[in-house]
């Protein structure tokens, strides 16, 4: 069972982060230009702050 909610998550995530490039490519490109752009320090806190949000996020829906 764990393993089917992996799968479908990381499907879930293909199919939003290709929502922007299919939809919007080059909006989608001006993005990473700017993103690139950023200091390490401010991407790595970006990611942080989703990865702690993904994280409890599955907490909270595996509890319930």
């Amino acid at each position: 069972m764990t393993m089917e909610w992996l799968w479908a998550a990381l499907a879930l995530v293909c199919v939003i982060e290709g929502l922007g490039p299919l939809l919007f490519p080059d909006r989608w490109r001006l993005y990473l230009l700017k993103i690139s752009q950023q200091p390490s320090n401010q991407l790595r806190q970006v990611g942080g702050v989703f990865v702690v949000i993904g994280v409890v996020t599955l907490y909270y829906l595996s509890s319930h």
